[in-house]
């Protein structure tokens, strides 16, 4: 049986969490936006953005110096990954919420939906993990089996001070354009509970208060190189299969061609287990700590497991809907956010529909269609399509996205800022902040709603689409 983690607090020694955790990564975000709306704030103070490729048509040169100064400005260093304390980055993320009693807590894989869901609830949402970035000075996007190996130095540093992480190495230069050359991406997973994380459980939520875990279970190949360290070549939210990795893809040849890579050195290593869990999965243990931690202290403790994204998005767009109706609103006005464009408090505030698109790939964007063909039809659809900053062929273009838009009876928006320059721009998390604050003010804010119903709700609405609520 894993036990929770008794690692170094927040006082320990160790870099803050806040440098430590990927700038512009899914949790950091979400955490960021959930603290705010459960305190009644918006997000126009955050201006994450997600990896970026400068100068697209570029020289690769140009590119690859400007990708290095956007990595300096924010990875860790080589150095910097000895002091890392994923303790000390568990007590950053609860220490962000106002400091009351909660009716419950949602905990899991990252996704924008589950940040409107615990908003929802009035309930804090914590990741099961976090992302890092650090410097890779002789890298390059089209060397996976070198990353692997600068990667491999780095893990035994970090777990050896970490030996309740486990580090999921991910090499996608389809989703993290020219960055893949300049740094690694760490995703690292709790293998058991955090400290941290129990404490709060323990002293800030109510008697009898149900725990909630979201887990994402999507899969992908895997290399289980060693202890705490496993190793996957592109990732579902590149919106490609990993058979698009191959070395004889078209679709691998334009990406390469678009972040300065070349196919012909493209050599990636062998798998050894064809179908693991995906980056964002929960590690088993975590799930067994959370549950003997939920066993003990009489709590009780329900499972969310997501098959793809656009699942829990649709049934809690669902889920909105019913709960603005009960309170009297029409629930028929949707917003249709993407990536890190989102801002919960904003949605509450107006007495929106909140439907999540992981990212602006096709794949993404395909689920959101076919949601709202099946849907009660919604008066208004403002559309907020995050630009990657690079391009891929995987990527939605903006005629989908209008199309998208096009689902509104009276009105149908696709924000132009996000739009301009689309898809090798960048936008900050504000931007949705300042579109949502231009929609009508729609309160009172409907009173949370009560777990059990959320649950049953879920099962409803969910269900067809292959949500398991347990």
């Amino acid at each position: 049986m894993h036990k929770v983690h008794k690692g170094l607090t927040a006082d320990g020694a160790g870099l803050a969490g806040d440098r430590v955790v990927a700038q512009g990564s899914a949790a950091r975000v979400l955490v960021a936006a959930t603290a705010r709306a459960l305190r009644g704030a918006d997000c126009a103070d955050l201006g994450h953005t997600g990896p970026i490729s400068r100068f697209p048509t570029a020289p690769e040169p140009v590119r690859r110096a400007a990708a290095t100064r956007a990595a300096g400005r924010v990875a860790l260093t080589v150095d910097q990954i000895g002091e890392v304390d994923a303790a000390r980055v568990a007590r950053w993320f609860v220490d962000q919420y106002p400091r009351r009693s909660y009716p419950g807590v949602l905990i899991g894989s990252p996704h924008g939906a589950a940040a409107h869901l615990a908003v929802a609830l009035g309930v804090p949402w914590l990741p099961a993990g976090f992302e890092m970035t650090v410097h890779w000075s002789d890298g390059a996007v089209d060397r996976p089996r070198e990353a692997l190996a600068h990667g491999g130095a780095l893990a035994e540093r970090l777990v050896g001070g970490n030996p309740d992480v486990h580090l999921r190495q991910v090499h996608c230069p389809a989703s993290r354009g020219t960055l893949t050359g300049v740094t690694v991406s760490l995703a690292a997973r709790w293998r058991s509970l955090p400290a941290a994380y129990a404490q709060f459980l323990t002293d800030r939520l109510s008697a009898d208060a149900p725990v909630l875990l979201v887990r994402d279970a999507r899969t992908w190949p895997v290399l289980e190189r060693g202890p705490g360290h496993s190793f996957q070549v592109g990732c579902p939210a590149s919106g490609l299969d990993p058979v698009d990795f191959h070395p004889d893809s078209h679709a691998l040849r334009q990406v390469l061609r678009a972040v300065g890579g070349d196919a012909a050195r493209w050599a990636p290593p062998e798998v050894s287990v064809p179908s693991g869990d995906a980056e964002y999965g929960m590690d088993p243990g975590f799930e067994i700590s959370a549950r003997d931690f939920a066993d003990r202290h009489g709590r009780p403790l329900h499972r969310v497991l997501v098959p793809r994204p656009g699942a829990l998005s649709a049934a809690v767009a669902d889920l909105y809907r019913h709960w603005l109706r009960a309170a009297g609103k029409t629930g028929d006005r949707l917003v249709v956010e993407c990536g890190r464009l989102l801002d919960p408090w904003q949605v509450v505030r107006a007495g929106l529909v909140p439907y999540w698109c992981e990212n602006a790939t096709r794949r993404s964007v395909d689920e959101a269609e076919w949601w709202l063909a099946g849907s009660e039809e919604f008066s208004s659809v403002d559309v907020l399509p995050e630009p990657p900053g690079m391009r891929s062929p995987a990527l939605a273009g903006l005629p989908q996205w209008l199309a998208v838009a096009g689902f509104g009876r009276r009105r149908r928006a696709l924000d132009r800022t996000s739009a301009r320059g689309y898809p090798v721009t960048s936008v900050p998390t504000r931007r949705a902040t300042e579109v949502m604050r231009a929609q009508p003010y729609d309160l009172p804010v409907p009173p949370p709603l009560g777990v059990a119903e959320a649950l049953s709700v879920l099962r409803d609405t969910g269900g067809h689409q292959g949500l398991l609520v347990s």
